[in-house]
């Protein structure tokens, strides 16, 4: 299996606003009524390091342009003035869009190595805000959308006490029940069944009250020795929902995968790639603004028989790869469990 990156690559990268100036990655992406549809996660500094999300479109999944100048979600929305909403990941489902996204009430700062994770430090904030330790975790918020640009709140998907992120929505219901992939960082030790961060699901009648996560997949390989998640949101194909999943190694390398899951049993992981299907190679993927050696994708889009990929690299630009659907299903399927 050839996966081919855009020979534009990055396709979108910083600058012309003030609140993306420093970084944009992590994209969630959607194509609607012929157009391709990103949501951007930005930065206009990394110190404090509060991040937006931006609404872009393009005609043909390559060239994006500003559908706003301005953030189309913020941490402000949410109420929480220096907090920082990051990684969104986008379905839509009837005629409603539905973004999960991950919320750390206060902004750290950064200071790039260049060599490995950033340092950081905790900056001083007014009115008690980075007082409390649940100011530094990460949980993860559902917002909905008729039209991307006017998001509303619909629920927090996971507990407060813990960091919880990489949520991701099926794009329909299953056996009636909306179903949500989540990766709990505290749920490790012989009573989770795992030793790492792994990936969890849980389903709903309502999107609101959400079922005790069941542990879905778990770092298996040295690829993905540190931990674990799910990357972008689902695809039905005939033989099972595609997820790309990606694996953080010891060093801190993030790496990509990919497994199917039962149609109508999503609990049941059908096949697993055993080494990873994409790794940094490109200098844009080695070296950037923040962590080096990072492929990111969070939005995938089929799109004609090709799966349009589009991840963070580096946490500093977006870039794209495609590699046609029945590649990537032969690929899996010559390793089905």
């Amino acid at each position: 299996m050839k996966i081919t990156r855009h020979p534009e690559n990055p396709i979108v990268v910083p600058g012309e606003y003030e609140w993306r100036l420093a970084t944009v990655f992590n994209p969630a992406v959607v194509k609607d009524n012929g157009k391709y549809y990103m949501i951007e996660r930005t930065a206009g500094s990394l110190t404090p390091c509060k991040n937006f999300l931006g609404l872009l479109e393009s005609e043909d999944g390559v060239h994006f342009t500003h559908v706003t100048d301005k953030p189309v979600v913020t941490p402000d929305m949410l109420g929480f003035p220096y907090g920082s909403v990051q990684d969104p990941r986008m379905v839509k489902i009837d005629d409603t869009f539905y973004m999960t996204i991950a919320l750390r009430p206060c902004a750290m700062n950064y200071y790039p190595t260049g060599t490995g994770i950033p340092e950081r430090s905790i900056p001083t904030y007014p009115d008690g805000w980075g007082e409390e330790e649940g100011h530094w975790l990460t949980r993860s918020v559902l917002l909905s959308s008729r039209n991307l640009i006017d998001w509303e709140y619909v629920t927090t998907t996971t507990p407060l006490e813990i960091n919880d992120r990489n949520n991701i929505l099926f794009p329909e219901k299953i056996n009636g029940k909306y179903a949500l992939l989540r990766r709990p960082e505290e749920y490790i030790g012989e009573a989770f069944g795992t030793d790492q961060a792994a990936i969890w699901i849980t389903y709903s009648d309502d999107l609101t009250n959400w079922e005790e996560p069941v542990l879905l997949a778990k770092a298996e390989n040295a690829w993905e020795g540190k931990k674990i998640g799910s990357s972008t949101p689902p695809i039905r194909t005939e033989h099972g929902w595609l997820l790309l999943y990606h694996g953080v190694d010891q060093n801190t390398v993030y790496r990509v995968g990919a497994m199917l899951l039962d149609l109508d049993n999503p609990n049941q992981v059908l096949a697993r790639t055993s080494d990873f299907i994409m790794e940094p190679e490109t200098y844009y993927e080695k070296f950037g603004y923040q962590i080096p050696n990072v492929i990111f994708p969070t939005g995938c889009v089929l799109d004609e028989g090709i799966l349009h990929i589009y991840y963070g690299v580096t946490d500093t630009a977006i870039a794209l790869a495609t590699v046609p659907l029945e590649d990537m299903l032969n690929h899996l399927l010559a390793q089905k469990m």
